[in-house]
């Protein structure tokens, strides 16, 4: 598996992070199979939340962990925390602190590697945080921080206050869902794709060595739907996803995923599946280097422009 630098830390991650967001509907015995193929195709990082599955996500995760007996220092884990589902975004201090035991107790585990706040909280004091990151950082039970759905001028507030690096943000990309991509191409246009709805967080990032993790990879909209195999809105993009699949001997998925790679941000790709087939057709995928016609033929074939 192809990796990538963490650039503040200088951890060498995989390329991929697996999402547990889906195993809540699991068996313990399949996800503890999930478990195993991963860490043998060399996928040990694994990305959770306390909100995906209400915390039974992280409660399976760590009672297959502890069945397995797999050694910690082997594994990546990140959770994510401050959406109260359908109530509020909450990134006080208290909420914060309560949020990691309570992913701590679940995972059955002493320590994340990291911990990011999911969403903005429009009521943050970044002193608050401050103190929060402090005390984990202090006691153990987190190592590096980030951020999920951040703007550049969040993270600058919060890196007002805050002593340790902010190490990742993770935002929503897919070939259809791109602005942060388009509203660079677009720059002194009109057009729909210039709206700058992120901040330029593509460039910020990579000026400022923050990770981009890209969840969704496979959706368009938000959570409409996988973009793959929909030829009613995507019936250009399919063509090309298959040919380029069938040149390269791979799967639309794994086309999907080069495209992913093929850009010099050095994007870490969240990938959400638990099926085995997938996440082999994700690793092909990542072997695949696409020339730079391709990658931006398959951009246009998604509706985007080159003004």
């Amino acid at each position: 598996m192809k990796s990538i630098t963490i650039n503040q830390t200088k951890t060498a991650v995989p390329a991929i992070a697996m999402g547990c967001m889906r195993i809540a509907d699991k068996s313990v015995k399949e996800v503890e199979e999930y478990i195993c193929f991963c860490m043998e195709q060399g996928l040990n990082f694994f990305d959770h939340a306390d909100i995906y599955g209400g915390g039974v996500c992280e409660e399976k995760f760590g009672t297959a962990l502890k069945s397995l007996k797999i050694e910690r220092e082997k594994l990546i884990l990140q959770s994510k925390c401050s959406i109260v589902p359908g109530i509020m975004y909450d990134m006080s201090k208290e909420h914060i602190l309560s949020a990691v035991d309570g992913i701590l107790c679940r995972l059955k585990c002493d320590y994340l590697d990291f911990l990011l706040l999911h969403r903005p909280d429009a009521l943050v004091e970044p002193e608050d945080v401050a103190e929060a990151f402090d005390i984990l950082s202090s006691t153990g039970k987190v190592r590096n921080f980030g951020v999920s759905n951040h703007k550049p001028m969040q993270i600058e507030l919060l890196k007002k206050y805050v002593k340790q690096p902010l190490v990742i943000d993770q935002l929503q990309l897919s070939i259809p869902v791109s602005n942060m991509i388009t509203n660079g191409m677009e720059v002194n246009m009109s057009t729909e794709g210039s709206i700058d709805h992120d901040g330029s967080i593509l460039d910020y990032c990579r000026l400022n060595d923050i990770t981009i993790q890209a969840w969704s990879p496979f959706q368009y909209g938000f959570f409409d739907g996988p973009f793959i195999g929909n030829y009613d809105k995507f019936n250009d993009l399919n063509n090309v996803l298959n040919r380029l699949a069938e040149q390269y001997k791979a799967t639309p998925t794994g086309i999907a995923i080069a495209w992913m790679m093929r850009h010099p941000a050095k994007i870490q790709t969240i990938a959400g599946t638990t099926t085995i087939s997938r996440i082999q057709e994700i690793i092909n995928g990542s072997n695949i280097e696409l020339s730079r016609q391709e990658w931006y033929e398959l951009y246009l074939k998604a509706g985007h422009i080159l003004p």
